[in-house]
């Protein structure tokens, strides 16, 4: 059976729904639990797709960044906790989260990467692309998909 879960959240309902019942399936099976979240790279203005008018200046965005990130990952960490679940949480950034996400669980040593559909449907999965189809078309690591 599996033994350390990597569970990506980005602090959506769907998300934290995804990380409790990654908690619940860590506690039934015995396992650990890494908690993800993947901070966006900063994106300068002038390179921005669309700039917005008032964008955060480089330490801003790394500051607001850095503090969501600590805010979604220790929810997932005291929960884990309240549950009896070791946990250890990790936030990266990268441009790619799919990457991350499996970079994350293979250095982590994670053999089940426990993640939300995010709930894409239609034409904007075809046209946004799914981070967690990303990860099932990529990773050599089993994904479980949470819906």
């Amino acid at each position: 059976m599996y033994k350390h879960l990597l569970v990506p959240t980005d602090g959506s309902k769907l998300s934290n729904d995804a990380v409790e019942r990654a908690i619940q399936f860590a506690k039934e099976t015995g396992a650990t639990l890494t908690a993800l979240h993947v901070m966006p790279e900063y994106i300068p203005p002038a390179f921005a797709e669309f700039p917005a008018a008032g964008q955060a200046s480089f330490a801003e965005f790394m500051k607001a960044t850095e503090e969501t990130a600590k805010t979604i990952l220790d929810a997932a960490n005291q929960s884990a906790r309240t549950a009896g679940v070791a946990c250890e949480t990790v936030s990266v950034r990268h441009t790619q989260p799919y990457r991350a996400i499996i970079d994350v669980a293979r250095e982590k040593g994670c053999d089940l990467i426990f993640m939300s559909s995010h709930g894409r449907r239609g034409l904007s999965a075809l046209v946004l692309g799914s981070e967690t189809n990303k990860v099932l078309t990529h990773s050599s690591i089993p994904v479980l998909v949470f819906r």
